[in-house]
Formats: structure tokens, sequence, C-alpha cells
């Protein structure tokens, strides 16, 4: 069996050591250079074991597509770290090459058992395990944690960033609405 790759997925200037950095741009340090919104990838079918994408699908228009590339490239159980910025923060609007935002509920999108209700083609299966919610440790020190996902909930800007853990789930499920996982979320001071 052929070693399997890490992929550092839109890594722009973040090259990380051990992973395979792919982006559009053509940077230093860039091993594989495409456009991530039609990719195609040069690798073999699952042959991936882990994806890091770090403040990447806020841009990409066409995230179902990028999902579903990845998918392919993953193999069963493939672990994939996201970041993204929390969906109500100035940080997820303001940027205009921002083309959505993300909440904890948005992952589950990613998965096939929420397509139960209509069938838009997309045919990956990406479970999200946690999703973190991270705090500034300043604003949040002392605060209880129920008081803290209230004002989570109802302030702008409260949330730096989010980070979900997913997985590849291979094969992939029915789309049941009885096969839905819910998501764990947390909240973390940094």
């Amino acid at each position: 069996m052929a070693a399997l790759h890490k992929l550092n997925v839109g890594c722009g200037n973040n090259i990380m050591e051990g992973f395979v950095n792919i982006d559009s741009a053509d940077l230093p340090g860039v091993d594989i250079n495409c456009n991530l919104e039609y990719a195609r990838i040069d690798l073999p079918d699952e042959s991936v074991e882990l994806f890091f994408l770090s403040h990447i699908l806020e841009h990409i228009h066409n995230t179902l597509g990028l999902m579903e590339e990845l998918y392919r490239l993953a193999i069963p159980d493939a672990a994939m770290i996201i970041k993204v910025p929390y969906g109500s923060s100035d940080e997820a609007w303001e940027d205009q090459t921002h083309v959505r935002a993300y909440f904890p509920g948005s992952f589950r999108y990613f998965s096939q058992p929420l397509y139960w209700r209509a069938d838009y083609g997309y045919w990956a299966d990406w479970q999200p395990k946690f999703v973190q919610l991270m705090l500034d440790k300043e604003r949040f020190d002392g605060i209880e944690i129920d008081e803290a996902y209230k004002i989570v909930r109802l302030e702008s800007n409260a949330v730096k960033e989010m980070l979900c853990d997913m997985i590849a789930v291979k094969p992939a499920r029915a789309r049941d609405k009885n096969l839905i996982e819910n998501t764990r979320v947390g909240l973390r001071l940094v």
C-alpha cells in the first residue's frame, strides 16, 4: 500500500511540513496548484488520511464540489479539520473575498443524512464530530458556561474563530433523517 497523504488545502503562505500543500496561487512551497472552485486534485482515490482547511471554505463558491473532491481522496474515516470565521462576526463578512458564512450547524450539510428532504446531487458524506467556538479569554474568563453560550447566540463578534472536526463516512450513508447525528459544540478560551 502506498503511503497516505496529509493535505493542507488552500494553504496560501501557510506551508506545513509533512503535508501536501495545495493552493490556487502558485506560491513558494505549494506542491499542487489548482483551482479549488472546480478542483480535480492530481492524487489517487482514497489516498488521504488527514485534511486541513484553514480559512478557505468561506472563500469557495462551490463548497459542495470541493467537499466531493476531497471525499474522493479520503480513506474511510479520514479526518478533516476546518477553521473558519464564525458567521456572526465582522470577520466573516468584512473581507470582500468571503462568499458565505458558517455556523456550527452548517457542517451538517456536508453529510448525506441531511439531504433527506431534497436531492441537490451532492454525494459525499462527511460527518461533523465536534465544533469548537474560540472565545476571547480576556472577555469570557470567569463567565459561567450557560451565560457564555447566551452571549454567543445574541451578540456579534463574541466568537473569534470556529473549528470543526469531521470524518469521511465510507460508504456514504442513506439520505435518511433518522441517521442524522448531533454534533457536539464546545467553547474554548484562547
